[in-house]
């Protein structure tokens, strides 16, 4: 197994780490609008399973390129003509590596622009936060390729924008963009420079206790995955760990000395 990036055998993605901890994952198959084949999703569980591990602070999702991901290489399914076991087993390895992304521990920010569409849009839902920029669009137009989603869209888009806007997008392809986007949940931010902006809330999460990041960047999905009553359990127990960790100590003292910076809108 990979011990620093450099380790990593990759031939879809580039991944790079700053000396902050800071890392950029990118999507580099520019020719195919960064679809998604089969090579790609094994190199993004293997990357998304040793960053954790690596160091990785904070995590950029990135792509070459005019378009962020076109969703599943369509090419190569069509080549492959799969049987239905087979697929499924694909399908599995994209939750394997959505899961990896999710679950992680690690803040994921994904600069979108250009197409995030179909498994596209599922590989961005499983980022923890999404920046789109004004060439961003986002579809899922399974039904009228004869298709399904098989990535976790059921799961992670439904949960973003709902289940009856969910089931629109993939009965009609309705495309959703800009602000139209921003308020039904596809993103959280829409700025002229993504990744700019990607890399300003990397960083910014990257000054919290790595603690802190690994609760919110886990504990919250695997509480909204619980029953009422076993998610209260479970927040309590982490809030419990994290709340008392010694690298709140400091923070809480400047709190207390009223030194530490307030929060108030802009």
């Amino acid at each position: 197994m990979a011990k620093t990036v450099d380790d990593f055998s990759l031939q879809n993605l580039l991944v790079d780490m700053d000396e902050d901890g800071i890392t950029t994952v990118t999507l580099n198959r520019a020719d195919k609008r960064n679809a998604l084949n089969a090579e790609t999703i094994e190199e993004l569980i293997e990357v998304f399973s040793g960053l954790p591990r690596m160091g990785a602070r904070a995590v950029v999702l990135r792509a070459e390129g005019t378009h962020f991901c076109a969703g599943l290489d369509l090419v190569e399914h069509h080549k492959e003509d799969r049987r239905p076991e087979e697929f499924m087993h694909v399908c599995l390895r994209w939750h394997e590596a959505f899961n990896k992304m999710e679950y992680g521990g690690v803040p994921v920010i994904a600069a979108l622009k250009g197409a995030v569409v179909g498994g596209g849009l599922e590989l961005a839902s499983s980022a923890h936060i999404r920046v789109a920029d004004q060439s961003t669009y986002f579809a899922l137009p399974e039904g009228q390729r004869g298709l399904f989603t098989g990535g976790g869209a059921t799961i992670r888009v439904a949960d973003l924008v709902g289940k009856a806007r969910m089931i629109d997008m993939m009965l009609t392809g309705r495309v959703y963009k800009q602000d139209e986007a921003i308020s039904v949940g596809l993103a959280q931010y829409l700025v002229e420079d993504s990744e700019a902006k990607a890399y300003e809330i990397a960083r910014a999460a990257a000054t919290n206790p790595p603690l802190s990041n690994f609760a919110i960047c886990s504990a919250i999905s695997h509480m909204q995955n619980m029953s009422a009553l076993d998610a209260a359990y479970a927040e309590s127990v982490v809030a419990g760990i994290v709340n008392t960790q010694p690298a709140s100590r400091g923070r809480l003292e400047a709190f207390a000395n009223k030194t530490a910076a307030r929060v108030r809108p802009e």
